[in-house]
């Protein structure tokens, strides 16, 4: 079996449209549902949530964030 820095080398030769649908293929590959992982996300969100309403969270308007990149 062909080792991922086999692979590498023979892709970096590919037209640059090949190396495009190869990575396309790759990343969708990865991007598989992970249910566990939703959870803990879904689980985060709902305490920021709770976290905001209840006043406990630091509020940041867009334009204070906005004005640290200016």
């Amino acid at each position: 079996m062909a080792t991922p820095e086999d692979i590498l080398k023979e892709a970096i030769t590919l037209r640059p449209a090949d190396q495009a649908r190869l990575v396309d293929h790759l990343i969708l590959n990865l991007d598989q549902p992970d249910p566990e992982l939703d959870k803990r996300w879904a689980k985060e969100a709902e305490s920021r949530l709770e976290a905001y309403k209840s006043g406990n969270l630091k509020v940041v308007t867009l334009d204070e964030v906005l004005s640290k990149y200016k």
